[in-house]
């Protein structure tokens, strides 16, 4: 069975309802299991985030999606904890190889989304992880999927109380499908 972990902070519920939708369609794909892990304050610590059993799982997985509500322009203070907490396994290269890829929601339309998804492929970069980006061309897409046009990772805005747009959540799904279809190509070889 191919695991795919998706680790995600969460405030009003938005990255909550887009890391579920990823992992269902992680579940999806034949042979492949989507686990939630959820970043909570409660394991943070003087600034430094501590969950070994949330890090065992995700040492136990073939891909990791990374999701964080964009902060001024970046990942949420607690997804930086859960980040600097990696750095054991970037010494170890314990997720070297491993498929990753990201998503955020943002307050607006022009909130600096990108900023966030670019903060998460330099992690996966620095951790040896291969960055899976979205395969559906902008305003291209039959079903209207990715309607923010980014392809390097999931941009969104959030909707009100903390909801995301059908359209958001479809694309969240498809990209948890490509993440694990190429994760279960990846572990045929």
């Amino acid at each position: 069975m191919v695991q795919v972990g998706v680790v995600y902070h969460s405030i009003s519920g938005s990255c909550k309802a887009l890391a579920e939708a990823v992992a269902e369609g992680v579940n999806n794909e034949p042979g492949c299991k989507g686990i939630t892990l959820v970043i909570e304050g409660k394991d943070i610590h003087q600034g430094r985030f501590d969950n070994p059993a949330l890090m065992t799982h995700l040492d136990q997985c073939e891909a990791v999606v990374l999701g964080s509500p964009t902060f001024m322009g970046a990942v949420s203070a607690q997804f930086k904890a859960f980040m600097d907490a990696a750095s054991e396994r970037y010494s170890n290269r314990s997720w070297l190889d491993k498929l990753a890829a990201g998503f955020t929601v943002g307050g607006n339309s022009s909130g600096d989304q990108l900023g966030t998804i670019r903060t998460l492929q330099i992690f996966a970069a620095q951790m040896g992880m291969l960055w899976v980006p979205i395969d559906i061309l902008p305003s291209q897409d039959p079903k209207g999927r990715n309607r923010s046009g980014c392809q390097s990772g999931l941009v969104t805005v959030a909707e009100s109380a903390g909801g995301i747009h059908e359209l958001d959540r479809l694309t969240a799904s498809h990209l948890g499908n490509r993440v694990a279809h190429l994760a279960s190509r990846i572990s045929r070889l």
